[in-house]
């Protein structure tokens, strides 16, 4: 019984309880309003349906929230990974529309190649301003946030850049096995950044510098480096989810791409699980935290609620998610709940015993 005991108490400590028990709830609670919330089909040789539909959007979100996962385990933030979405977004488009062969590999090749590339140089830049100079992460990313949006819609000079791009297109709605391919990039890179950071000791010395950068230092980890290496990362991440973005309309549009989901990135890190203050994160969670913001994305839209209201509603839920999974929180909420006997109880039992 003890040991049955304890292992309900183990799993209730769990980190991914709470965004496992979360996103049943949605689930569950979509399924009662819309019976077919669940409903897969297949059509010429594709699955189609909700929770094909929630994968696919979810994985442009999932890269960021990677990238954000090991840039906030090192105790900073990134808040230009939208700009960079655009930015990427609008040179691969840019170059796939003044080709003459649009829909020609070489072309779609060259053109992700051109974008990664950038994306990566100011990656390099959010790096240098963080790890070498020593600015504040929230103000060296803030920089580019801003000027990444004007950077974008200078390449595109203003316009929506339209593009007809097989290649490029299938990247956000491509199949491959009969799912997205855009499911199979997401789980790819996850994979990818869980294998180093899970299966060698970069994951250890992320966690280290998040923790205490200056006794990481000490104990002859080149902190700076590590640093420098997530902004780096994070960039790639919100390169690659910029071309899904881009990919899922066919075109590229400097102002929108990417709007807002630095935000829902950073949602995403925190609902998995990953403290704000740098150190322990789990990827994840991370992965599950993207899944539920997507969901009840799903969720606000299927409901008719307006958008004027939307973001008022997500914001809610998202800090009833926050507090539910928040162990002091809960903590604070069953000391509340006992009862604490007064003054006058332990007064009446000595009386009780002098009589």
């Amino acid at each position: 019984m003890s040991a049955a005991t304890d292992r309900v108490q183990r799993l209730t400590r769990h980190r991914l309880l709470w965004p496992v028990l979360v996103l049943l709830l949605m689930i569950v609670a979509n399924t009662i309003y819309r019976p077919g919330f669940l409903s897969v089909e297949v059509n010429d040789g594709h699955l189609y349906g909700t929770p094909i539909d929630i994968l696919r959007l979810s994985a442009p979100l999932i890269l960021v929230a990677l990238g954000m996962t090991l840039v906030i385990a090192t105790g900073g933030i990134d808040l230009s990974v939208g700009s960079l979405c655009a930015i990427s977004g609008a040179i691969a488009c840019l170059h796939i529309s003044r080709s003459g062969d649009q829909s020609g590999l070489p072309t779609v090749l060259t053109a992700l190649a051109l974008a990664l590339g950038a994306a990566l140089v100011l990656g390099v830049w959010n790096g240098v301003l963080v790890a070498v100079i020593g600015i504040q992460p929230i103000i060296a990313t803030l920089i580019l946030m801003v000027a990444g949006r004007g950077l974008a819609q200078l390449i595109a000079e203003g316009q929506i850049i339209t593009i007809n791009s097989a290649p490029y297109r299938a990247i956000g709605l491509g199949h491959v096995l009969t799912l997205p391919l855009a499911i199979f990039i997401a789980l790819a890179v996850a994979l990818l950044v869980a294998a180093f950071t899970r299966r060698t000791a970069l994951g250890l010395i992320v966690e280290s510098v998040g923790g205490n950068a200056e006794a990481s230092r000490l104990a002859g980890i080149r902190s700076r480096r590590v640093i420098f290496l997530v902004y780096v990362v994070s960039a790639a991440c919100a390169a690659l989810a910029g071309f899904m973005i881009t990919a899922n309309v066919s075109s590229a549009d400097g102002n929108a791409a990417g709007l807002w989901i630095e935000l829902d990135a950073i949602l995403a890190v925190v609902i998995g699980g990953t403290s704000l203050a740098g150190g322990r994160f789990s990827l994840s969670g991370t992965v599950l935290g993207a899944l539920i913001i997507q969901t009840l994305t799903t969720t606000v839209y299927a409901m008719n609620i307006s958008p004027q209201t939307s973001l008022l509603f997500k914001a809610v839920v998202v800090i009833v998610v926050c507090l539910v999974q928040s162990p002091e929180f809960r903590a604070r909420f069953r000391r509340r709940g006992r009862a604490v006997p007064g003054p006058a109880a332990p007064q009446r039992e000595r009386a009780q015993v002098s009589a």
